[in-house]
C-alpha cells in the first residue's frame, strides 16, 4: 500500500530564437558594420537566455507537518502501563504513499499514524525506507489486528494481517515488543487537529 511517488518533469525544448536570429543576420556582406554587431548580440542573448531556464526539481517531497501534541496512546493486553506514542498523521493520498520513506531516524516515543477512509486488507513494504520499523494494524475500533515487527530496510516485500485494519501506525522497530503490545490492545487518539476524526477515544 505504501508506494513511492515518482514525479516526472518534463521539459520543453529551448529554441533560444535561432531562426529569426538567422534571418535577420542573413543579409549581404557589404552591409557589416553596426548591424552585424547588433545581430551578434542578439544571438547571444538568446543563447543566455535558453541557458537560464530553470531545471525540474528533483527533491524528494516535504513530510506531513506534525500535528500539534498528536497521540496514540496504546492499552497493552499484558496489563503494561499505557504506551504514548507522538504521531505525524499521514492522510492524503501523496502522504499515505510517502510514509516514513527517506527519513534517517525517528524518535524513540516517535511514530506516524496512517489514517485510511475504511477497513481493508492493507499491505505495507519498505521501499526506501532506511529505519527499522514496527507496523501496528488497526480495525475501526481501534483494536491491534497484527504487527509486523523489525521490518528490515529497503525490503519491498508486501506486509500486513490478513485482517482488515483501517489504521497503521509505524514506530522504531523493536518498540511494540518493549512495550508489551500485541493483537488485542486498544488505542486512543488524542488532539489529531482536524477532521472529524480529530479526537477518537
Amino acid at each position: 500500500m505504501r508506494l513511492s511517488l515518482v514525479s516526472q518533469a518534463r521539459g520543453g525544448e529551448s529554441r533560444g530564437g535561432e531562426s529569426r536570429g538567422s534571418e535577420a543576420c542573413g543579409e549581404p556582406t557589404r552591409r557589416l558594420g553596426r548591424r552585424t554587431a547588433a545581430c551578434a548580440l542578439a544571438l547571444l542573448g538568446g543563447s543566455l537566455l535558453s541557458g537560464c531556464t530553470k531545471p525540474p526539481s528533483t527533491s524528494n517531497p516535504s513530510p506531513p507537518a506534525a500535528d500539534s501534541a498528536a497521540t496514540v496512546v496504546f492499552s497493552p493486553p499484558t496489563g503494561a502501563p499505557p504506551w504514548i506514542v507522538k504521531v505525524e498523521v499521514a492522510r492524503s493520498s501523496e502522504e499515505l504513499m510517502r510514509g516514513l520513506m527517506f527519513r534517517r531516524e525517528l524518535a524513540p516515543d516517535g511514530g506516524m499514524l496512517f489514517m485510511f477512509a475504511g477497513e481493508d486488507i492493507r499491505r505495507f513494504w519498505m521501499r526506501n525506507t532506511y529505519i527499522p520499523l514496527d507496523m501496528i494494524f488497526l480495525d475501526s475500533r481501534r483494536v491491534v489486528v497484527g504487527i509486523e515487527e523489525n521490518t528490515v530496510p529497503l525490503d519491498e516485500t508486501s506486509r500486513g494481517p490478513d485482517a482488515p485494519a483501517q489504521y497503521v501506525v509505524e514506530v522504531r522497530g523493536g518498540a511494540a515488543k518493549q512495550h508489551g503490545l500485541g493483537v488485542g490492545a486498544r488505542a486512543e487518539f488524542h488532539n489529531l487537529g482536524r477532521g472529524p476524526d480529530r479526537n477518537l477515544e
